[in-house]
């Protein structure tokens, strides 16, 4: 029953990841029914606290984007690389890092990729190879970000071991960062030089080379500016929360004394700052709903709903049988859950569905929290197949034809940089944990 099980999970996993955007939690539904109706498992409890933090949050992103506070950040961004165009394979995953460390999605990538496509080409430097770290560098920080989907369900899992949100931070911040300046040192030796790669070569003959066109010049409104300082606020504050369990209030309830949840605090905070962002710099709200980070983060909401529970389910109802048969293992080899972490990440498309499906699994085995911990950024396995969003527009948004998905489908431009970054922030990490906790 147990294999039967297994294929049938993978099997909705499978189709609901080449389904796209709200089918693979539709389709966890479908594999969470064959199990409970077919096969009388019981039901998990489904994941509310992380949909409600994933749900506020890109509220309060979504408001941010409303107001213009996007466009400013893209407009600071594109200063900062022509500033400096020859070092472009470095400051464009700096960037992009950083981006999507406050934003908590990595889908804030799309607004500057063609403006390191653009700066790279004028500077002579293979568009290649920014474009493809700044790609990984953008997935790679939201196991840092403080308010990424990935992160907060990660401390709601571990909340029972008195982990804090700033022992996730001092072991994924740095391990992270180093993992992709690694990795852009190894990505500015990728290919041919842009002058001697023979498919620019082709295009340019064929008159198919880009043009550079004038571009208005941006200003930044008052309201723009107020709500990237208004969000940036409540990333601090959620830090600042997060660390310090004293700060947050707490009540005495039949004897026992108990804090305000960080899972409470978080929805409490963004969905304040939200309010903030729409009555101080008053964008357009029906634009909050409609923009590209609220519905990419309601699509999050969708797929940890159904993937999530699925998973739950199948893992705690053959709990007895996988623990007697992999725990053994995977405690005298700990980094084997950071390949199984990789493995699924690659089929389900979602850092935070990946780490509510599995993450479970390793805390029932036993593995320390520090670990778990350090092997965070493994779940950032979805640029594996060149077939993720942000993979695509990468490629799309490279007119010289440099950034390409390879003869052989998987010998694409992401596959090295992605690679290094993510086993070297695990590795790394692992060294960290060992120290700080």
């Amino acid at each position: 029953m147990f294999w039967i099980q297994f294929i049938i999970v993978l099997a909705c996993i499978f189709v609901g990841a080449r389904l796209g955007g709200v089918g693979l939690g539709v389709m966890g539904g479908v594999g969470l029914a064959i199990l409970v109706f077919g096969f009388g498992l019981q039901p998990t409890s489904a994941p509310i606290d992380v949909m409600l933090m994933i749900l506020a949050v890109v509220t309060a992103a979504g408001s941010l984007q409303a107001a213009g506070g996007m466009d400013y950040l893209v407009f600071l961004a594109e200063k900062a690389l022509r500033k400096n165009p020859k070092r472009i394979t470095f400051i464009a995953p700096i960037v992009t890092y950083l981006f999507t460390l406050c934003a908590g999605t990595g889908h804030v990538a799309y607004s500057v990729l063609p403006v390191i496509a653009e700066v790279s080409r004028e500077s002579g430097v293979r568009p290649e190879r920014p474009m493809s770290i700044a790609v990984i560098a953008s997935q790679q920080a939201i196991t840092a970000s403080p308010i990424s989907a990935a992160t907060v369900a990660l401390l709601a899992l571990l909340s029972d071991f008195k982990v804090s949100l700033l022992d996730i931070l001092l072991i994924c911040l740095p391990s992270t960062f180093i993992a992709c300046m690694i990795a852009a040192f190894i990505s500015s030796k990728m290919g041919k030089e842009l002058n001697e790669d023979p498919e620019y070569l082709k295009r340019l003959e064929a008159g198919l080379a880009p043009i550079k066109e004038n571009k208005k010049e941006f200003t930044a409104t008052k309201g723009a500016k107020l709500s990237v300082m208004l969000f940036l606020l409540a990333a601090v504050l959620v830090v600042v929360l997060g660390s310090f369990e004293s700060l947050r209030p707490g009540w005495t309830i039949d004897g026992t004394f108990t804090r305000l949840t960080m899972p409470a605090a978080i929805e409490i905070v963004m969905l304040t700052i939200a309010a903030l962002i729409i009555i101080f710099c008053k964008p357009n709200v029906e634009e909050i709903v409609s923009g590209t980070v609220f519905k990419a983060g309601a699509a999050a909401v969708v797929a940890i709903f159904g993937i999530a529970w699925m998973g739950d389910t199948f893992f705690q109802g053959n709990l007895t049988l996988i623990s007697g048969s992999i725990s053994d293992l995977v405690m005298a080899a700990p980094w084997l859950f950071a390949v199984a972490l990789f493995a699924l990440s690659i089929l389900l498309y979602s850092q935070a569905a990946t780490v509510r499906t599995l993450m479970p699994l390793g805390i029932t085995l036993g593995i320390n929290p520090a670990l778990l911990i350090a092997m965070f950024p493994a779940v950032n396995g979805y640029f594996f197949i060149p077939n993720y969003p942000t993979v695509v527009a990468a490629i799309n948004f490279d007119q010289t034809g440099t950034t390409r998905i390879g003869k052989y489908v998987l010998n694409h431009s992401f596959m090295v940089p992605g690679l290094v970054a993510t086993f070297g922030a695990v590795g790394i990490g692992i060294l960290l944990s060992m120290i700080i906790l």
